[in-house]
């Protein structure tokens, strides 16, 4: 993870403003793990910096330490008490109850399994997150046991933050690619 965020405006800003605005992505330090700096962005794309945008970007990176880590904390940190998934799977519950059944599910299969940010766009309150998740394979996925095969795929996700919390997402993962990776799907 880098521990710094290049900034590249969507608008034109001050390079004191990008500077700023690549502080505050790369140095907040989350409230509930102070010891533990939240993911920084590799590549954040955002407007002049302000304490609502900052705000929103925060949201995203909590919930990208919730992917990275698997902590329960830090998705009903990012997730409003009525957040919705507006590209809800099969079988997924609606709510918060949904990604922390999908993440204990998935590191039931990828114990390992880590959330990089590689893009970050936020303008107004919405953000666009590229997530690269990595890991081996080495659990349980249905009826098929791992056998440490390396995992690398990539998700996008489009939040709508309210409050300073997630409130709705769409997101789309390259589920494809994770299959073939498993042994679920042959090429």
């Amino acid at each position: 993870m880098a521990a710094t965020a290049d900034v590249t405006p969507l608008t034109t800003v001050s390079p004191v403003t990008a500077v700023a605005t690549a502080a505050a992505v790369a140095g907040v330090a989350d409230m509930a793990h102070p010891a533990a700096a939240l993911p920084a962005p590799a590549r954040v794309f955002s407007a002049a910096a302000t304490p609502e945008l900052e705000a929103v970007m925060l949201a995203a990176r909590r919930y990208a330490a919730f992917w990275n880590s698997g902590d329960p904390a830090y998705a009903r940190q990012a997730l409003a008490p009525d957040f919705t998934d507006r590209t809800l799977p099969e079988g997924r519950e609606q709510g918060t109850a949904g990604p922390l059944q999908a993440s204990r599910n998935f590191r039931a299969a990828v114990p390992d399994l880590s959330a990089e940010v590689t893009d970050m766009v936020a303008a107004g309150d919405r953000v666009v997150v590229r997530l690269h998740f990595t890991g081996h394979f080495t659990g349980q996925f249905g009826q098929i046991k791992g056998q440490g095969q390396a995992i690398d795929f990539q998700a996008f996700d489009l939040y709508r933050i309210a409050d300073g919390r997630i409130a709705d997402n769409w997101h789309l993962e390259d589920n494809l690619a994770l299959l073939r990776q498993m042994g679920v799907i042959r090429p």
